[in-house]
């Protein structure tokens, strides 16, 4: 195991559930359009585990309204804008993570970003956390003409990187995220602390690995990598 990832020079993560835990800011959005309709705040419990589905998952959750319903688009507009102007008042990066990033860059390596997010609230949001100068790619929701599970935003990824994509890994806590990742000849981790459904089953998704917390990254790129400037 830990002779492959060793090779890994570039490290790539999801945002929502991976590298960030955004659910409260996305919750409190959800509330705050249920509150101008008169419904009641749903609990937090609800929504953390639909947050790595996107707005229409959030939508459907708090108010049974799917895309071509009439309602939805109003809806889907008040969100988020209510999310975009409170982005960062709760976001903060999973526990550890800053530790994993740090010691990403100290080997050597270097580290990106791959979210289905769309670019409009993906940027302000790596703004927000000091990121930004960081990440050596941010590739969003609308960045290619694919998103994931698709596996374009992965391979403009890596290119960017400067790595193959079999000297990648991606990190993420979604089945799309996997199978983007392994669709691009990418290793893969699951995140098992991020957003996943009592109806999600991580153990089909066929991932290289589980993580249960950001730290175990670290147990899977024990050795630096060759310089990324040896790269052929």
């Amino acid at each position: 195991m830990s002779e492959e990832y060793q090779k890994v020079r570039t490290v790539l993560f999801d945002l929502d559930g991976t590298l960030a835990d955004t659910a409260e800011d996305l919750a409190d959005a959800l509330n705050g359009v249920r509150d101008q309709h008169g419904l009641k705040a749903l609990p937090f419990n609800l929504t953390r585990p639909l947050v790595s589905h996107g707005a229409d998952a959030l939508i459907y959750l708090g108010f049974n309204v799917s895309p071509g319903d009439a309602s939805y688009i109003k809806i889907r507009e008040n969100l988020l804008h209510i999310y975009r102007n409170n982005i960062a008042n709760k976001t903060r990066l999973f526990p550890g993570m800053a530790e994993v990033l740090n010691s990403i860059e100290n080997s050597g390596r270097n580290w990106g970003i791959v979210t289905n997010k769309p670019s409009w609230l993906t940027e302000p949001l790596i703004k927000a956390l000091n990121l930004h100068e960081r990440a050596v790619c941010v590739v969003s929701g609308d960045t290619t003409a694919k998103r994931k599970p698709d596996p374009q935003p992965m391979l403009y990824a890596s290119n960017l990187a400067g790595s193959h994509c079999r000297e990648c890994l991606y990190i993420g806590d979604a089945e799309r995220d996997i199978e983007a990742g392994r669709r691009a000849g990418m290793k893969t981790l699951t995140a098992l602390f991020g957003y996943i459904d009592e109806h999600d089953n991580p153990h089909t998704w066929g991932a290289d690995g589980m993580i249960n917390q950001p730290l175990e990254i670290l147990n899977w790129l024990q050795a630096p990598p060759a310089s990324l400037d040896d790269k052929v």
